[in-house]
């Protein structure tokens, strides 16, 4: 499993609102951006905004990151060899597959295979 892109997570409370400032600041046009599980999601240059209300916003703010892979079936030997826990997943999602860790030291990342 390879790391393709990280994305620094940003909890927004609206989607339309966050992203001109982001456009002009990466120069960039939104990538992805769908519903899923209660919140909005997308994606323009390096970050991922997940917008909601504080209580939809609730399971995901634990989620530091957010690291794009080539092959989420990596994920067991990862954890195997460096520790750590799965907390969820992997889950069919409207980009592809994701599964969400909290690796030893306690870091707790979404890893996201693209295939859509």
């Amino acid at each position: 499993m390879k790391a393709l892109a990280t994305l620094a997570r940003l909890y927004v409370d609206d989607l339309d609102e966050a992203l001109p400032a982001l456009r002009e600041l990466t120069g960039q046009d939104v990538r992805t951006r769908f519903s899923h599980d209660g919140v909005e999601v997308a994606s323009i240059g390096g970050f991922l905004l997940v917008a909601g209300s504080e209580q939809a916003l609730a399971p995901f703010r634990a989620v530091q990151s957010t690291v794009l892979v080539d092959d989420l079936d990596g994920l067991g030997a990862l954890l195997t060899a460096h520790g750590g826990e799965l907390l969820d997943g992997p889950n069919e999602v409207p980009t592809g597959r994701n599964a969400t860790v909290r690796h030893a030291g306690g870091a707790v990342i979404e890893y996201v295979e693209h295939t859509a």
